[in-house]
């Protein structure tokens, strides 16, 4: 099992590292999955036990100038291991103005991410600053654990308003009670909602626009036949939209969420070379 990649170009680098920033404010720990072609970092805690998860998918061939890599074995040719997103992240920041960043696995006294950030200097020599970030292999058994969620059948989907704007309004909301609801319909009105005992605060969304979803494989959601005025909501933890709103160092070029009624919200944050899906379960 090997794996070694290096990042050259500086944007490159940055835009990477914004990425990891982002996870490590959704994530304590999370898995992260090696493929061929892809990076996939994964938290999977289990939706139905009110947990939050995370899919974040990257394209390697878009960050990477050299990527190697061999899994467990040549019919299962990935690599599994754990790591808290953070350490990365700290590793990269010392990153910013670096000739070249080098990852590898090692194992020297445990498993390790070994970063070894290149660092301009005046002489002739560069000066290198290694991080080794612990991480825990997992065993080819679990792999399964860690499949792509499912995207449970939701009755709207509808593309988000700016994400400042809606960061704004969830962190002011945020000190008035520990849940929101979300509820949007299929005319592209969404709505953001508190309630308490002593205030209710509502903010309104317009013209949003709902995804065309339809047409792509001839099967529709359950959104199909239903009454495009009508509202669907989900209530849930405020502090894990906020997290996910204040993490967003990666500027999505398209972002929606797909509310499954009083079941689960998903959001989905596409960049050209990133998409990043988060799944809050509601809360009863």
């Amino acid at each position: 099992m090997r794996f070694r990649a290096k990042i050259v170009d500086l944007a490159c680098l940055n835009h990477f590292s914004r990425i990891i920033n982002t996870i490590a404010k959704l994530a304590k720990t999370c898995t992260l999955r090696l493929t061929v072609c892809k990076l996939y970092f994964i938290l999977s805690d289990k939706v139905a036990s009110g947990g939050t998860s995370m899919w974040c998918e990257l394209n390697q061939g878009n960050f990477f100038d050299e990527f190697q890599m061999e899994g467990v074995a040549a019919e299962h040719n990935e690599i599994y291991i754990e790591l808290m997103p953070e350490n990365l992240s700290r590793a990269l920041k010392t990153a910013q103005n670096a000739k070249a960043v080098k990852i590898k696995l090692t194992n020297k006294h445990c498993p390790c991410l070994r970063v070894a950030v290149e660092l301009p200097s005046l002489s002739s020599s560069s000066r290198i600053v290694t991080h080794d970030i612990p991480v825990g292999v997992i065993p080819r058994r679990m792999w399964d654990d860690f499949r792509e969620p499912s995207v449970p059948d939701f009755d709207v989907s509808i593309y988000l308003p700016v994400l400042k704007t809606m960061k704004s309004v969830v962190e002011r909301m945020k000190n008035l009670s520990n849940f929101i609801v979300i509820e949007a319909n299929l005319s592209g009105e969404m709505n953001l909602k508190i309630e308490t005992d002593l205030v209710s605060v509502t903010t309104h969304f317009k013209d949003l626009g709902n995804p065309p979803w339809a047409s792509e494989d001839g099967c529709q959601s359950s959104a199909q036949g239903r009454d495009l005025e009508s509202m669907v909501e989900a209530c849930i933890d405020i502090k894990k939209l906020q997290q996910l709103l204040a993490g967003q160092q990666v500027n999505p070029t398209k972002a929606l969420c797909n509310i499954a009624h009083k079941r689960i919200v998903h959001f989905i944050l596409l960049h050209e070379d990133v998409s990043l899906q988060y799944f809050i379960p509601a809360i009863a």
